[in-house]
């Protein structure tokens, strides 16, 4: 009676289809991981070199995608007047980036879309408006990284950031890591953002 059960509805057929469905679907995840990280390494097309902190960074809304989106420009604007190699550019947004995990940054912001809400999201904190102007956003952002309580930014919610004891070093490493960050396309994210001198093209 078994001989008259047509292939598709057999035992073995089965085993055999799911061993290669599982090894395809292995075989495609490597390829994606892979393709990811292309994309999400320094220097691709949607994560720029470090030694893009030298350049000016706009934000404009491209009606082609229906997005704003970060613009590398032509102009150099290095931090605090000096141009950096690209290896020196990676080395002091590295040392942004361990700052802000080891004073635990995401306990309340985020950052590409983790970590918390409590305070201001990070992703393109380089552009916020609440900096007032591209002229004096270094400085403020340097004052306020080594006191915070002094130079308080509480935008009408109360909420303060507490001391972290950043040394002058590290909040150069960590504006550095934030103008880097707000240079990345990451598709529109965050939504409605306000960012200094955005323009529409």
């Amino acid at each position: 009676m078994s001989s008259n059960i047509p292939n598709w509805a057999s035992e073995a057929f089965w085993k055999k289809t799911a061993i290669w469905v599982t090894a395809g679907s292995f075989l495609i995840l490597i390829f994606l991981t892979f393709d990811s990280m292309n994309e999400i390494t320094a220097g691709s097309s949607r994560v720029p070199a470090y030694s893009v902190i030298n350049k000016k960074i706009s934000y404009r809304f491209d009606k082609s995608r229906n997005r704003f989106q970060p613009v590398i420009l032509s102009d150099d604007e290095p931090l605090f007047g000096k141009k950096l190699t690209e290896e020196e550019a990676e080395q002091l947004v590295r040392l942004g980036k361990l700052t802000t995990q080891a004073k635990n940054c995401m306990n309340c912001h985020t950052l590409l879309g983790n970590g918390a809400y409590y305070a201001p999201d990070l992703t393109k904190a380089w552009l916020d408006q609440g900096w007032g102007t591209a002229a004096s956003r270094e400085t403020l952002m340097l004052q306020f990284l080594m006191n915070p309580e002094k130079y308080a930014r509480t935008y009408g919610t109360n909420r303060k950031m507490p001391q972290l004891n950043i040394t002058e070093e590290e909040a150069k490493g960590v504006i550095a890591f934030l103008k880097w960050m707000s240079s990345i396309d990451t598709n529109g994210f965050p939504n409605n953002f306000p960012a200094i001198d955005a323009e529409e093209e």
